[in-house]
């Protein structure tokens, strides 16, 4: 199954979009299956359909405009067309806010009033407030914001997902709300200080369809790799009434050396274990519904060395005699040297 997902290039131009939008039409025309299934997955007419309903449509050129607007991280076509005319103009807008000069950016946006509600690098960092709330830019954010400026909503949840508590403090103090399912974008980036908040104004551990599980999935299962801050958040997700199983694998995610430890008295063979995609994420904790996680290098059948190569878990680095802790470029989990090879035991 093919995933389109883009940015757009650095001189981008509308003819490209057009033309990608009439390929796709005739791709559906044809009823090109993965046409069919990036149709369903940026279109909200057809989310629910299954390749028999896509295929039927009603499927017009305005449609399939839509969803290349959608493929791009933008609302929709004509939101696409403005992201492009404006694109010089969004650009000096970035980088005045990376430069944390807020002159420069109420200039710019005073002399193109148009960029104030369009995003400017992609949907997900969303229009300038935003833009400056996800480098925590609180200055600009109030500038904006009396510029008029309407996204405080996506200003927080952006906030939150990186961490930046001052800006989300004020943006919260300004109409936005801690909503359901705001939580996950700092699962998503194993973002502690942004766990921490979220936890402080007590908003629900759930995604935004009430699912308490879907959190904790994301945690385990992101493609985020910073240890110790994903070892504070599941403590915070205990904190706050989570049950985690009592297994190896829960040991190493948590970093808790000494559980595992435990572990490897009860059995001593686990350091030759390798561990199923079933064990790394678990099904008790929500894991598993929307595939096998969201890591890059293939895992399944991993040992816990191979495990801590990926995980980044420095720590077990630290316990292992330096002429069996190297790992080969080759990221296969049978070509790398067995944890077994130098133990786990603490020093």
């Amino acid at each position: 199954m093919t995933t389109v997902s883009r940015g757009l290039p650095d001189r981008p131009h509308l003819d490209v979009p057009k033309r990608e939008a009439r390929e796709l039409l005739d791709l559906w025309r044809n009823g090109d299956r993965d046409a069919l299934d990036r149709i369903r997955r940026c279109h909200p007419k057809f989310a629910d359909a299954d390749d028999a309903r896509v295929a039927t449509g009603p499927f017009r050129l305005s449609d399939a405009q839509y969803v290349i607007a959608r493929e791009y991280g933008l609302a929709h076509w004509t939101e696409l067309k403005q992201r492009i005319a404006a694109d010089s103009v969004a650009k000096e807008l970035m980088a005045a806010i990376r430069a944390d000069d807020c002159a420069a950016a109420v200039r710019l946006v005073q002399a193109h009033p148009e960029v104030l509600h369009i995003p400017l690098w992609s949907g997900n960092w969303g229009p300038p407030m935003s833009h400056a709330a996800n480098i925590g830019r609180l200055e600009i954010i109030q500038a904006m914001a009396a510029l008029g400026a309407r996204d405080f909503q996506h200003a927080l949840d952006r906030a939150v997902l990186q961490g930046q508590i001052e800006c989300a403090r004020w943006l919260l103090a300004n109409g936005a709300r801690m909503e359901p399912g705001i939580v996950m974008g700092a699962c998503e980036t194993l973002d502690a200080n942004g766990i921490r908040f979220a936890a402080e104004t007590n908003v629900p551990f759930t995604d935004a369809h009430g699912d308490r599980l879907a959190p904790l999935a994301m945690v385990l299962e992101t493609y985020g790799r910073h240890p110790e801050e994903k070892h504070e958040i599941l403590d915070i997700f205990v904190q706050r009434g989570y049950q985690l199983p009592d297994t190896p694998m829960m040991a190493f995610h948590r970093g808790d050396l000494a559980r595992l430890e435990e572990h490897l008295r009860r059995n001593p063979r686990l350091l030759e274990h390798r561990f199923t995609i079933g064990e790394i994420y678990p099904a008790e904790c929500g894991c598993g519904r929307s595939g096998p996680g969201l890591h890059w290098t293939p895992i399944d059948g991993a040992t816990l060395l191979h495990l801590a190569v990926d995980f980044r878990e420095q720590e077990m680095f630290d316990c292992a005699p330096p002429s069996t802790a190297t790992v080969t470029a080759d990221t296969r989990p049978c070509s790398m040297p067995s944890f077994a090879e130098w133990g786990i035991a603490r020093r």
